[in-house]
């Protein structure tokens, strides 16, 4: 099965600081690019756990008696990892939004290239999809995940949209679904404003934000000290979860302090924003928009 060169390869492992006989874990097996790369820098006592809730990244499994593929949401981490008897890893590395590979398969629905039917499950045993999203949400919802989601300025009419079109019949494919919105649909830039629409739908069906919350805040009781985070996003909205999460330990507001009025915090970062070069972009136009951030368990 086809997929991609993993973006930010080597900045990314790199940023793991790799120890032969660590335990380290790749929370989105995908193609097993970053996976393979791991296990390259790992010794014969080192372990290498994968985390991908797409049922066909399995076909991609790593034939090596040092990894382990879990099929769960990344969500787990802490659940999973205890299940397989760690308690305290090396390092996580994280490479959010959707693989290459679902954006090329016409019928998972997440590319604004092919018509298909309006799916966008990561998983096929989510049971919320987007059919369910643009048929069955209220106007109000509707307009408050392409605001949010999307971060839209017009969310409020491109539901509306939407609404009328599916009163006349139910919106089913994704081409039905751009005919509801041609008309916000300029033809010199049809995909890069049918792509937050898009985002939108695909976020809330996957419940993507939710789900790095859930990690994030599991990463420091699964982390020993001097343990490495690599994290890679494909937009604010990505980015900003993860960035609040390391200067502060939650996603808004100021980190807690201690009673002397010292911040309690988990992590440090480590380097600055790390984002692809001009020859990474050309060679793999999905690592356009790529934000890496490491941080160091404290």
């Amino acid at each position: 099965m086809t997929y991609h060169n993993p973006v930010l390869l080597k900045e990314s492992v790199d940023g793991l600081a790799i120890r032969p006989e660590g335990v380290y874990v790749d929370v989105t097996f995908g193609g097993g690019g970053h996976s393979r790369e791991i296990l390259k820098r790992l010794g014969p006592e080192g372990r290498l756990f994968a985390f991908d809730q797409d049922e066909d990244a399995f076909e991609n499994a790593i034939d090596d008696d040092r990894f382990t593929l879990i099929g769960e949401n990344f969500r787990f981490i802490k659940r999973f990892l205890k299940f397989h008897g760690i308690h305290k890893v090396d390092g996580i590395l994280a490479d959010f939004g959707v693989s290459s590979h679902q954006f090329d398969v016409a019928e998972r629905g997440f590319s604004t290239r092919f018509n298909a039917e309006l799916d966008m499950r990561m998983s096929k045993r989510n049971e919320l999809s987007a059919y369910q999203v643009v048929n069955d949400y209220e106007l109000q919802a509707l307009t408050d995940i392409f605001r949010q989601y999307g971060e839209m300025k017009n969310a409020f009419s491109v539901a509306k949209a939407i609404v009328e079109a599916r009163e006349k019949s139910a919106i089913e494919t994704t081409d039905q679904l751009k005919e509801a919105v041609k008309r916000f649909l300029p033809s010199f830039k049809e995909q890069k404003v049918l792509a937050p629409i898009y985002q939108a739908i695909r976020i809330e069906v996957n419940q993507e934000l939710e789900v790095i919350k859930e990690f994030l805040l599991q990463t420091p009781e699964v982390m020993d000290a001097g343990g490495r985070l690599s994290l890679i996003s494909y937009h604010s909205l990505e980015d900003r979860l993860v960035k609040r999460f390391i200067r502060s330990g939650k996603f808004e507001g100021d980190p807690d302090k201690d009673f002397y009025g010292n911040p309690l915090v988990s992590f440090k970062k480590v380097g600055g924003l790390v984002t692809p070069s001009e020859e990474e972009i050309e060679a793999n136009n999905r690592a356009r928009s790529a934000r890496l951030r490491v941080a160091e368990r404290i």
